[in-house]
């Protein structure tokens, strides 16, 4: 699998990969995590601007997603029933999708990122077992709960 920045010109396929993953998430315990709509065209375009989101390519065909970003997360500031385990800067990785056709896209993406900043942050939701254990089964270790900005719980972890 390659990973690349992504291009506005990735658009359609990257909202598609997020819808397969809006649907995946419903059918398996998780309805409330990511609704309807969500990740939204106008953060993606952001992410894009920002040079902070990424496709997984194989074979020419995008087949996964995510945001990675360099430098403190606002919503990392406060965690609770815990704490993370350094202070050091930190790359944060947030909205990784797939589209369910290969195998191992969070994997190279935590690869991926790793090579970029050996400090990496987390979160998902609690109702999201197959991301919780992607990530622990990476090495990420639980560190507490944190608060997205409209104020819903996260499990927060790290990976040193």
């Amino acid at each position: 699998m390659l990973i690349r920045s992504a291009t506005l010109e990735d658009l359609p396929a990257v909202m598609g990969i997020y819808e397969i993953a809006r649907d995946f998430m419903r059918k398996n315990g998780n309805p409330t995590q990511w609704p309807s709509g969500y990740p939204g065209e106008e953060m993606i375009r952001s992410d894009i601007a920002g040079g902070n989101l990424y496709v997984l390519t194989e074979g020419g065909e995008i087949v996964g997603v995510f945001a990675f970003i360099l430098g403190e997360d606002p919503t990392y500031r406060v965690i609770k029933d815990g704490q993370w385990r350094s202070d050091k800067p930190y790359g944060t990785i947030h909205r990784l999708a797939s589209s369910g056709r290969v195998k191992g896209v969070a994997r190279r993406c935590f690869d991926f990122c790793r090579e970029k900043c050996p400090h990496l942050r987390i979160d998902t939701h609690r109702d999201n077992k197959p991301m919780q254990a992607a990530i622990l089964s990476y090495g990420f270790k639980p560190c507490g709960i944190i608060y997205t900005h409209d104020g819903t719980e996260r499990l927060a972890y790290d990976y040193l």
